[in-house]
């Protein structure tokens, strides 16, 4: 089963503090939405307002076209997988997963079965007699994630499920997890502050800020084409350069008025957007690329990050004519 999720004009209050202003959202069944942005931006308040766990001061939810107001978490097409797994420590991994089945009054056999399945879905079949402290931290979140699907909820919601794990391990399980949503088609709304997270397994990012969306799209959209400068800069690294009258600290670059936004990858000596010739103050060697500080021979308090081919070895002092592949200017 899967449903859709409608957000309606959603506020909540706590005192005098706003932690959700007009927030409205649809997400369609199946879909993988990732709610993306700082601490304290609003994104667990939403999740834990479409989970049921707390009640908007203004607006409503819909699940599957359902109006949710007064009705319980338990009562919700929903489940939740937290950071920090909530696993019983008594009880066998099966006895884990199958635990929401049989507070549904499920049978032995039948919860049993669904236990080995969801384990093995996500990779850990065999391993039902384990107990959770026999588990790495990747697997103790497989089980997690097993016993919210064991119960097939219309929406699973994710808070922040990763965060506890080390890099490699992170990145593994992001490809598992977008795995395991194809396969069994649910939607998913998952909470994250992490941005590379958010644009490898999300269907679509939505970002927020005070309390309000400040984009959403497609991973590629949201971080090549952001609609403010906030969204562009909590993206990743982004160079700013202000343009007034038709005029920047560069000349004439030929752009509207507003602040030009590009990415440190768009920046080459081959870039139609001429930059003009730049001199490497600094380079880091970061694997796939390396990245450098420049200075443009025109604006030289001005400093542009570069990401160069891993093979450069460019020496601080060398000036290179630089320019953009791909930009976007934002209002100011």
């Amino acid at each position: 089963m899967t449903a859709g999720v409608s957000i309606a004009k959603v506020t909540q209050r706590y005192g005098t503090a706003l932690a959700l202003d007009g927030v409205s959202l649809d997400i369609a069944a199946g879909e993988f939405v990732v709610l993306l942005g700082p601490s304290g931006c609003g994104k667990t308040t939403l999740l834990n307002i479409i989970g049921g766990f707390a009640e908007p001061s203004e607006g409503r939810v819909l699940i599957g076209g359902r109006d949710m107001t007064g009705v319980a978490p338990k009562n919700r097409p929903t489940t939740t997988v937290f950071q920090d797994y909530a696993l019983f420590p008594h009880m066998t991994l099966a006895e884990n997963v199958a635990f929401g089945l049989r507070m549904r009054g499920i049978g032995r056999m039948a919860r049993e079965a669904k236990a080995n399945d969801m384990l093995a879905l996500v990779g850990l079949g065999g391993r039902g007699a384990f107990r959770p402290h026999e588990l790495s931290g990747g697997q103790r979140q497989r089980v997690a994630l097993a016993r919210a699907l064991a119960v097939e909820p219309d929406v699973l919601l994710l808070d922040e499920p990763l965060g506890a794990l080390d890099l490699k391990l992170r990145r593994a399980m992001q490809d598992e997890l977008k795995d395991i949503q194809r396969r069994v088609g649910t939607t998913f709304v998952h909470v994250t502050h992490d941005q590379e997270e958010a644009m490898a397994i999300a269907d679509r990012i939505v970002v927020m800020n005070g309390g309000r969306i400040e984009d959403e799209g497609p991973p590629q959209q949201v971080y090549l084409r952001p609609r403010t400068l906030f969204s562009a800069a909590f993206m990743g690294e982004i160079n700013r350069i202000p343009v007034k009258d038709g005029v920047s600290r560069l000349g004439v670059l030929g752009v509207p008025d507003g602040c030009l936004c590009i990415r440190p990858e768009a920046i080459s000596e081959r870039g139609s957007l001429r930059l003009g010739p730049c001199r490497v103050e600094e380079t880091t060697f970061f694997g796939t690329y390396l990245r450098a500080r420049v200075s443009p021979v025109r604006a030289p308090d001005l400093r542009l990050v570069v990401h160069l081919p891993q093979r450069s070895a460019p020496e601080v002092g060398t000036v290179l004519d630089l320019g953009a592949e791909t930009h976007v200017v934002l209002e100011a």
